[in-house]
């Protein structure tokens, strides 16, 4: 029976990552400190279908404190999947400091949890935010030309280097996977897709920051899940930096009709200036995942987004 660690596995992502890794018979413990980034009331109806499970374990701790992570010294892990962090862009341009705590030491302690009790592969979650402003698009993870533009993005450029200076040093394999824009059911109530279907649903118009022409790379969380499970399993080079995306960007305004059309609501748009921090586009070059994990997006957007709504329907709570 394979063992994992997956820590911020309370989240949007990780929680569907444990359920799954738990149905192929797997031992999962997940680690999260319910940050209040948003609600431990949704983080805990996250896992509400994984508690009690045969084969699952929940330790509420951070990553950076010593203490948690030494109760689990001596536990055969065959790998730990590092998905907690500070999430966003916006945030992290008002409170960088705390952004370099947990994402950059958070990641330092982590490493050092993995050198100390041998565990041999290390999945990181990077995000597309590294590549910033960079002109060159689709974005390729052989591209050196790295813009970040918020404090979010160069943590995750800094995870990605720390990662390569462990796996040079101590034999441990490292992938780091850039996560383009998952969506799906328990997405983070932050994240525009969310938070447009809730707009909506309670009658209120849509902020949409600019003129509607950003676009970004929508890739539904199943098809993300599946990227994971392979970077996992994944037994070649010591380091590697993949994108996971979905190749097909979407700008704005079509997302919203894609949303106005499934949820049978028409928006009222509110438009706003640009926010600092945000690109004006996300876009995967995803042959590197193909070539090494036979790694292929299953998940139209407008399927996804039916998906999604379904789910939002019957969880919806008034804004």
């Amino acid at each position: 029976m394979r063992k994992y660690l997956v820590t911020g596995g309370a989240g949007f992502i990780g929680s569907h990552l444990s359920a799954q890794l738990l149905n192929e018979g797997s031992e999962v413990t997940v680690l999260d400190n319910f940050d209040p980034f948003y609600s431990r009331g949704l983080k805990r109806s996250n896992l509400e279908n994984l508690i009690g499970r045969e084969g699952f374990r929940l330790i509420e701790g951070d990553i950076n404190d010593e203490s948690t992570l030494s109760g689990l010294l001596g536990t055969e892990f065959h790998a730990i999947v590092h998905l907690a962090a500070k999430a966003g862009v916006r945030p992290s341009i008002a409170n960088p400091l705390s952004y370099q705590h947990v994402n950059v030491a958070g990641t330092q302690t982590l490493l050092e949890f993995a050198r100390k009790c041998g565990v041999p592969q290390f999945v990181f979650a990077s995000s597309s935010s590294v590549y910033g402003v960079n002109p060159n698009v689709p974005w390729r993870e052989d591209d050196c030309v790295l813009r970040p533009i918020s404090p979010y993005a160069a943590t995750k450029v800094t995870g990605e280097l720390l990662g390569h200076v462990y796996a040079h040093l101590y034999g441990i394999r490292f992938v780091a996977l850039r996560f383009f824009t998952v969506y799906g059911p328990r997405q983070r109530p932050d994240l525009a897709i969310r938070k447009y279907a809730e707009l909506l649903l309670a009658g209120r118009s849509l902020p949409v920051f600019g003129d509607g022409t950003t676009s970004r790379d929508y890739t539904y969380v199943d098809d993300v899940v599946a990227g994971i499970r392979a970077a996992i399993h994944y037994d070649g080079a010591a380091y590697e930096v993949v994108n996971l995306g979905n190749e097909k960007p979407i700008n704005v305004l079509d997302m919203i009709r894609t949303l106005e059309d499934t949820l049978e609501i028409r928006a009222r748009l509110d438009f706003l200036p640009p926010q600092p921090g945000d690109v004006p586009r996300t876009w995967a070059g995803i042959a590197k995942a193909r070539r090494l994990f036979g790694y292929e997006p299953r998940t139209p957007f407008v399927e996804g987004i039916g998906r999604f709504a379904a789910w939002i329907r019957e969880n919806n709570s008034p804004i």
